[in-house]
């Protein structure tokens, strides 16, 4: 049987051939498949009776969740009860004939169920199993819930994001998301390795791993040099001038000098103030972060004068980076966003485009399946 998917490249894509079996839900493992999907793999997703949870996290796009048609698009969906041994068998059929085996069920449920990936390995040795957990499979931690915000909270992500005061929730799914991307990494990584060996491996990620390994250079700065970074908002615990600064018509644009070159054209171009290249406060960016509220101070001043269009004039001349502050709307619209299409229920919607750019990607994304909609034909596919 072909893949679910509707998208088709004229050139083959690189994971054509490939079988996944999926056993997922809500984000780090269906973004793993998906991104396989994407790259011709044919993804199996296993569905309990009522569907991936995610199915009903909103109904924004014409009625089916955001979540849902961003991470499941070209795959097939077969729902099993895996507590019934008919469907228990089936599955095994399944994994019998599959390359690689992805699942993020709670921790120690596919052992309960006599299919852990050791198991599963020796049995089908060209094997590859990933296995997506929150805290890993030891340690204390392990076999508690571990969704993104808490794991954010968990591995001190929110300690050093958004601004003095109230803590915030980094607004999108991060450590899920990264959590995917390893978990991507380590699948292909097992594939080189079993055409060089025939051997299959196993792939552990764990979300808190994947945030933990996000905050190195916090963890090292606080380890070595005895200090954590502050919350600062839109500012840069170890650069400066780096932040948010309004301009005098309400714009806040973020700007990003990242060496003493930059510096001098940002003083003598932006804000028209050479005499900063002097000033001790200023000499160099260690300087500059002792002396942020000098520093932050005249750059806000100064913006605070001139109109955004004046100082992007300047910004630009200047060659200094920066980034004006969007709303989702800005970003709906802006001129450097790729998107394509994808089916949702008859009609076409448009979505981020993968953020790499391959020769044999598709002018469209394959629709994300109805639950169970290729149930039938993959029992009849893989009966005994």
């Amino acid at each position: 049987m072909s893949s679910a998917s509707e998208a088709t490249s004229p050139i083959q894509r690189p994971l054509e051939g490939i079988l996944v079996v999926a056993l997922e839900q809500a984000v780090a493992a269906p973004y793993c498949s998906s991104r396989l999907a994407d790259a011709g793999a044919r993804v199996i997703k296993v569905e309990r009776h009522e569907g991936d949870f995610a199915r009903g996290y909103d109904h924004a796009v014409h009625g089916e969740s955001s979540y849902w048609v961003w991470i499941n698009r070209g795959k097939e969906s077969i729902s099993l009860n895996l507590k019934d041994d008919k469907d228990r068998d089936l599955l095994r059929r399944m994994i019998a004939k599959a390359d690689v085996l992805i699942q993020n069920l709670a921790p120690g449920a596919t052992e309960r169920l006599g299919l852990g990936s050791e198991s599963l390995r020796e049995e089908y040795p060209r094997l590859i199993t990933c296995d997506i957990s929150g805290y890993g499979d030891d340690g204390r931690f392990f076999g508690l819930k571990a969704y993104d915000l808490l794991v954010q909270a968990e591995s001190g992500l929110v300690a050093v994001s958004g601004a003095p005061g109230e803590w915030g929730r980094i607004g999108v799914s991060l450590c899920d998301i990264t959590a995917g991307m390893n978990a991507i990494i380590g699948i292909q990584q097992a594939l080189i390795q079993r055409q060089r060996t025939g051997k299959g491996s196993g792939v552990k990620v764990s979300l808190f791993g994947s945030a933990a390994e996000l905050m190195s250079v916090p963890y090292l700065q606080a380890r070595y040099g005895g200090k954590a970074p502050e919350r600062l908002g839109l500012k840069h615990p170890s650069i400066a001038p780096y932040g948010g600064f309004t301009c005098a018509d309400g714009r806040d644009i973020v700007i990003s000098v990242q060496n003493e070159r930059e510096w001098a054209d940002f003083c003598q171009i932006v804000l028209q103030r050479p005499d900063l290249l002097s000033d001790e406060r200023c000499v160099n960016n260690a300087a500059r972060v002792q002396n942020r509220a000098f520093v932050d101070g005249v750059v806000s001043e100064i913006f605070g004068q001139l109109p955004s269009g004046d100082l992007i004039d300047r910004l630009t001349t200047a060659q200094t980076a920066f980034g004006q502050i969007n709303s989702v709307h800005d970003l709906i619209s802006h001129s450097q966003l790729r998107t394509r299409r994808m089916p949702v229920h008859g009609k076409e919607v448009e979505v981020p485009a993968s953020p790499w750019l391959m020769e044999w990607d598709t002018e469209r994304f394959s629709q994300a399946p109805d639950l169970n909609a290729h149930g039938a034909a993959l029992r009849k596919e893989f009966e005994g």
